[in-house]
């Protein structure tokens, strides 16, 4: 039996950059990093140590040519946060690209996107 997601795989064009935007404008830390000396880097990162579930940057290109039937397309991911009002605030205060704050069935919400354009949102936690 499955008991958790532990790892979602972001597939970004450069991963260095996707690491300096998760760490430096969202607070993420760099969990590992780890390299197979033939081109193959991944760098883990998660919102907090000891995390549930981690994202792990790949580059997409490395990882198209290695297996091209992979989708590589950024999952549709929904991010919980304490504090929706302040997040929001913070991520205009970064130039973080942000939606508009809308009210969902579930709560309050909003997207927002990295400096590839790929967009995810953030909701706040009951």
């Amino acid at each position: 039996m499955i008991k958790q997601i532990g790892q979602v795989m972001l597939y970004v064009n450069d991963q260095d950059q996707a690491l300096r935007f998760w760490t430096e404008k969202l607070g993420f830390i760099k969990v590992s990093e780890a390299n197979n000396g033939q081109g193959l880097r991944w760098i883990e990162i998660s919102p907090a140590e000891g995390a549930q579930t981690s994202f792990v940057l790949h580059n997409k290109q490395h990882i198209a040519q290695m297996q091209p039937e992979l989708h590589l397309g950024t999952p549709s991911i929904m991010l919980h946060t304490d504090d929706l009002d302040g997040r929001y605030q913070d991520f205009q205060n970064k130039d973080i690209t942000v939606g508009d704050l809308v009210d969902m069935p579930g709560g309050r919400v909003f997207n927002f996107a990295d400096d590839e354009n790929n967009y995810f949102a953030v909701t706040e936690a009951n």
